[in-house]
């Protein structure tokens, strides 16, 4: 299944699949002409990293991301996005398909498969992450991509104002072949840019992964002025029928960007970060039927630095973090949740 879908997708990545029947050289009314219009833009994120845990004194390599996608419109109004991670930690995973619709300038439709709208860190692509590894509500907690449908509204006002809803199989992205639910799985999502710099973000969800049905809420907040990005987020997360203690996770981090005038590097960012989670279950039960912690309850103090190359839509990273984990009960830890140095190669094009 791998190999037919690994496939199909570079045969399309190269051109050798059409990208439009009708070809030509015809333009519209909205003044594209076809070429243009029906033309894919590629890109895509390889990150690659060393880690050295010091409790035990080993380390390993490890190839994070190597993310393609193609995206395009096939009409003015009419779009669509493929994208699939050729190694998520070894493993292909076809992540983005989807198909959008714009009716009207400030309203967009999309169904297929996607990151669900929810919460700000979760939300961000491997090239845009601050970090080398993911925050807690990021990669635990509030990480779920799913299949449905979603609508986006940008309302005009005097700053902008981002409303998302969608509705979703609660099936995850590989159980799609004979799934059927009487489930509603929603989110819900409003940014709001204010002036100088500041975004509030509210966000809910309710997700039913096995036997448990789950609603989460979420409010962050970020000032990105000049060089400083200062941002904070809460997550809660409840368990329905009390089948599993409710969990609470924060994040908060911030960054201080300095230019370099000289030399390869354009800019050199200090990072620092404090998450938590507590006691965690991804929903799925174990063989009695019962929930599980499958994430240990932990706080992360983490310290860095960011060196980075740039040309308009090129970037390219290196990240060096150094991690410091606490547990309430060390002997859950699982060995690559320990304190560790990460050295992290990230370029995205």
């Amino acid at each position: 299944m791998h190999r037919k879908l690994l496939t199909v997708f570079l045969l399309c990545l190269m051109g050798v699949l059409p990208v439009s029947a009708q070809g030509g050289a015809g333009g519209d009314d909205t003044g594209h002409t076809r070429e243009s219009l029906y033309k894919p833009v590629l890109g895509g994120t390889v990150r690659a990293k060393y880690e050295w845990q010091t409790e035990i004194g080993n380390g390993r390599f490890q190839v994070r991301t190597a993310r393609l996608s193609v995206a395009g419109n096939v009409l003015p109004r009419v779009g669509y996005k493929a994208e699939i991670d050729l190694s998520d930690k070894g493993r292909i995973k076809m992540l983005d398909a989807y198909t959008f619709l714009n009716p009207w300038k400030d309203l967009k439709f999309t169904i297929g498969q996607m990151r669900v709208p929810f919460t700000i860190d979760a939300h961000r692509g491997p090239h845009l992450q601050y970090f080398p590894n993911r925050s807690f509500i990021a990669k635990q907690v509030g990480s779920v991509r799913d299949v449905g449908a979603t609508v986006r509204y940008d309302l005009p006002s005097s700053f902008p104002i981002i409303l998302e809803g969608g509705l979703f199989n609660g099936s995850g992205l590989t159980n799609q072949d004979d799934f059927w639910t009487e489930h509603v799985n929603f989110s819900a999502k409003a940014q709001f840019f204010f002036p100088k710099g500041f975004n509030l973000t509210l966000s809910t969800q309710k997700t039913t992964p096995g036997i448990a049905k789950i609603m989460m809420y979420d409010a962050g907040a970020y000032w990105k002025q000049g060089p400083f990005h200062i941002e904070a987020e809460y997550l809660y997360k409840h368990y329905k029928d009390n089948l599993f203690p409710g969990v609470h996770s924060y994040n908060l981090f911030g960054v201080y960007t300095f230019d370099l005038p000289k030399g390869p590097f354009r800019t050199l960012s200090a990072l620092a970060r404090y998450d938590y989670m507590g006691d965690h279950s991804d929903g799925v039960p174990d063989e009695a039927g019962a929930l599980f912690i499958s994430d240990a309850e932990r706080s992360r103090l983490t310290a860095g630095l960011t060196l980075s190359f740039r040309h308009n839509r090129l970037i390219s990273n290196i990240r060096i973090n150094y991690e410091k984990y606490f547990y309430t009960q060390p002997e859950l830890a699982q060995l690559s949740e320990k304190d560790k140095l990460v050295i992290e190669f990230m370029t995205h094009f």
